[in-house]
């Protein structure tokens, strides 16, 4: 369902992404965790077709991105970590203008999406765009996405501005979505999110895709005890352990 290889990015000097491959399955919550500036984002927006990476393939759904661009964006599904949205439009005007960039068949997505909202609570899509808050803009672009029901989603720090509620129900659905057969790609910085979520789990630093499996796999990795959690292991890894020290240093 997403198969990268080899993929680099450089801006000028700098190598953001450095030789990065993956291979997600269907029906697979992959999480695609690292520290700030570690090359998540850049990732995914290089998987997405909103960047274009300096050298290496992107192939979504078995198309090629340089070759099936456009179809490919029509089969997925992004929530980027700042949901950005036309301020001046009405919250149903921008799901008219979704349903219509992505011809959707409009009965069932609408009925999709009136469930979505029941559930999320987004009562305000009378009111313009520009007056959300940020949980309110990111409710509204997660029920815009999950109302097409892509075959694969990317969620870019999904749960960033929901309330507890609202997260749980993304978790649910997202699990939902996944055992029906959807590839979810996505990246938090809430670690129990992925250690209770994520089928694969892949650990970039620096640019570089410095481990990756499953959370048992994973913790085979760890030179210190094998029962850690996974921040315990994800912050021995990125090299942000000794914080002890660094606390009693200040």
């Amino acid at each position: 369902m997403i198969r990268a290889k080899n993929l680099v990015k450089k801006f000028g000097d700098f190598t953001a992404v450095d030789n990065v491959s993956l291979n997600i399955k269907p029906g697979e919550i992959y999480g695609f965790l690292g520290p700030n500036g570690a090359g998540k984002t850049t990732t995914i927006r290089m998987l997405t077709g909103t960047l274009r990476p300096t050298s290496g393939e992107v192939e979504i759904l078995n198309m090629n991105m340089k070759e099936k661009e456009i179809e490919i964006k029509a089969n997925i599904g992004v929530v980027p970590d700042e949901p950005r949205m036309y301020e001046n439009l009405r919250g149903t005007e921008f799901i008219e203008f979704i349903m219509n960039i992505y011809e959707v068949d409009k009965t069932e997505a609408k009925k999709r999406f009136d469930e979505i909202c029941e559930i999320f609570e987004i009562n305000y899509l009378d009111s313009f765009i520009g007056d959300y808050s940020h949980g309110m803009k990111q409710k509204l672009m997660v029920a815009s996405v999950l109302m097409r029901k892509p075959k694969v989603i990317f969620l870019d720090e999904p749960t960033v501005g929901l309330d507890a509620k609202s997260a749980k129900l993304l978790k649910m659905l997202i699990e939902k979505y996944a055992k029906e057969g959807a590839t979810i790609f996505m990246t938090t910085h809430i670690l129990e999110i992925a250690e209770k979520m994520c089928d694969r789990i892949g650990i970039i630093s620096k640019g570089k895709l410095i481990a990756e499996g499953t959370l048992e796999e994973l913790k085979h990795l760890s030179e210190t005890d094998e029962k850690q959690s996974l921040e315990d292991l994800f912050l021995e890894l990125t090299g942000a352990g000794e914080l002890d020290d660094i606390i009693k240093e200040l």
